[in-house]
């Protein structure tokens, strides 16, 4: 494996400046590095407000199974809305903003790829996919690894106060292990390698590690937002709508884990999951393996993610480490962006190998009711990913190795 020292002494450059980017970019400055935080216009006079004059106040109870812990005022070494300028000289990019960011954001960063960069996607949802299918179409052919991971570092949520989004983050809680792979999946151990010198991947780094993914089709599968946040929100909307309307609480404590999560509904998770499984194994991809059991508490799986597997609070105990975290509208990303992008490349996956996907279907079409929209029609399609018209071995060849069979 190559050795990725070179990126010790290399600024970091964030793009997407939410809360996955705000939250990296404040760890990775209090972590030592040299951090270029950068968003795009026209969410960019909103979420850089304040912090190039003040920082971003990085804050929070950040549970996790080993105590690790980071507090305070984070310096940016620039803040930007100009990519080029971000990446310039930078040896890891992260990008770190919703599906909908990542082609505008590629578009801009193509350009401005140096030999030697280490793109990082959290979470990949497919991006890596995406980037190495726009590079191709434009013909870079510059040397960097492109890889992605099935989740973020963080349980991250900015403040707002009065609409004004405020140059703070605030962290629940830090993964202590992370499912990540390259595409190619040979780059995959400079990939995992490259984390090391990503400050806000050492509650990974020092805790359980980084586990290596197999392909980003892995990755893609072992994201726990479709199977978390869809039958969630989609089969808990009647909790969520009469939160703080019938039920005399704060509408803006509401969370699907703390209160609306329930052993009916882990049902149908467990379900979603198998699905999952179904597909990965008529791909010949992995997966994220997990007991049925692991389904059935109120952080479900992802509290394996920062606590261990040990990790239950059964269904008769409140979670409040979760409360406040939403959604509080079917309009959120929980729906509008794991419904098209997550479900639909399942659903995608499941006409093209032969496997039924029932339950996935009947979320796509239940929030399609519910949000008025088509969203067959909206979702990513395998020939936007760049693999629709491969079969089993060539899409597996393109995986693994990067041998890109053309139509």
């Amino acid at each position: 494996m190559q050795t990725m020292e070179y990126l010790k002494t290399k600024p970091i450059a964030v793009l997407g400046a939410g809360a996955v980017g705000k939250a990296i970019a404040g760890d990775c400055a209090l972590g030592g590095a040299k951090v270029r935080l950068c968003d795009l216009p026209p969410f960019a006079e909103k979420t850089l407000f304040g912090v190039e004059k003040t920082g971003i106040k990085f804050f929070g109870d950040q549970l996790n199974l080993y105590g690790f812990e980071r507090h305070g005022q984070a310096r940016m070494d620039k803040v930007t809305t100009d990519v080029a300028e971000a990446v310039k000289g930078a040896g890891l990019v992260v990008v770190a903003t919703p599906c909908a960011g990542h082609k505008p954001f590629f578009e801009k960063l193509i350009p401005a790829l140096e030999d030697g960069m280490v793109i990082h996607i959290f979470p990949d949802n497919y991006g890596s996919l995406i980037l190495r299918k726009m590079m191709r179409e434009a013909g870079c052919t510059k040397q960097v690894i492109i890889g992605g991971w099935s989740s973020s570092t963080y349980g991250s949520r900015v403040e707002i106060k009065g609409g004004v989004i405020l140059p703070q983050i605030r962290v629940y809680y830090r993964a202590i292990t992370l499912r990540g792979a390259a595409m190619p999946a040979c780059d995959t151990d400079a990939f995992l390698e490259s984390a090391k010198y990503l400050p806000s991947m050492d509650a990974v780094t020092h805790g359980q590690g980084a586990v290596a993914g197999d392909t980003v089709m892995d990755t893609g599968f072992s994201n726990v937002n479709p199977v978390l946040h869809c039958p969630g929100a989609i089969l808990g909307v009647g909790v969520m709508e009469n939160f703080g309307v019938i039920f005399g609480e704060d509408k803006y404590k509401f969370s699907i884990y703390s209160h609306a999560y329930c052993p009916s509904i882990s049902e149908v998770q467990y379900a979603f999951y198998k699905e999952e499984c179904d597909l990965a194994e008529a791909m010949g991809v992995g997966i994220q393996p997990y007991r049925k059991e692991q389904f059935f508490s109120r952080e479900n799986v992802l509290g394996a993610e920062y606590m261990g597997e040990d990790y239950v609070i059964p269904f008769d105990q409140q979670d409040p480490i979760q409360f406040g975290t939403g959604p509080f509208t079917m309009e959120n990303r929980y729906i509008t962006e794991d419904i098209p992008v997550g479900c639909h490349v399942y659903h995608e996956l499941g006409k093209k190998f032969g496997v039924k996907t029932p339950v996935i279907d009947s979320m796509i079409n239940l929030a399609s009711a519910i949000l008025q929209r088509d969203f067959y029609q909206m979702g990513y399609t395998l020939d936007y990913l760049g693999i629709g018209h491969m079969s089993k071995e060539e899409m597996n060849a393109y995986l693994r190795e990067g041998v890109y069979q053309a139509k």
